[in-house]
């Protein structure tokens, strides 16, 4: 079994990296719409730090991820598929990497510019200031953030309900091949039995 990408399906490495993106920013959504609630107790500076340490590991790991598509290559195009929808989904995958690095970076920017200490990341060593301390700056990289963020959920609904579209409705391995092999089987067409055997050779004729 190669790590790499192949022609018809995502490798490991690349279907590890995706749903555990995918897994690190629906936490950290969760967190961030709640943590504004919490009271300012230290254990709501602990959840805060947390936060963002979480959102400088989703900018490396989408980092590694982009370095991983150009070294191992991506999946050819599914069969059938319309060069129309081919081009939007290759725009759309362009906005969810700008998107999801351009958040944390915001953030990081938000966190330098408001003058707060040095953070460590989990504890283990202090975040670098990408700028002095300024409040216009602050000021523009909060509301980016917030902004970034509703266009990246909006983003990741159309991502999503366009890959359950495909298996669903275009019964194709759009989904399925971003899953281990056997995972998701792809869904039977309409003009064929679902029991029935697929690529299966016919028996040679009996001789007598």
């Amino acid at each position: 079994m190669t790590l790499k990408n192949t022609a018809d399906r995502w490798g490991p490495v690349s279907q590890s990296l995706h749903w555990l993106i995918v897994l690190l920013i629906l936490g950290l959504a969760v967190v961030g719409l709640t943590m504004g609630e919490l009271p300012k107790t230290p254990k709501y500076f602990w959840v805060y730090t947390a936060h963002k340490s979480l959102g400088l590991t989703v900018l490396a790991l989408v980092l590694l991820r982009l370095g991983w598509r150009v070294y191992a290559g991506s999946p050819d195009p599914v069969p059938g598929t319309p060069t129309w929808q081919h081009r939007i989904a290759s725009f759309t995958h362009v906005l969810l990497y700008g998107l999801i690095l351009a958040m944390p970076l915001s953030g990081w920017l938000y966190d330098s510019a408001s003058g707060l200490r040095p953070f460590r990341w989990f504890g283990l060593f202090n975040v670098p200031k990408l700028t002095a301390p300024d409040e216009a700056i602050s000021s523009f990289a909060r509301d980016a953030h917030g902004w970034l963020f509703w266009l990246l959920v909006a983003l990741v609904l159309l991502h999503a309900g366009a890959a359950l579209y495909h298996h669903l409705f275009q019964r194709d391995a759009t989904l399925a091949r971003m899953l281990p092999r056997g995972w998701l089987k792809r869904a039977p067409s309409e003009s064929t039995p679902e029991n029935a055997p697929q690529d299966t050779p016919k028996d040679p004729p009996h001789v007598a």
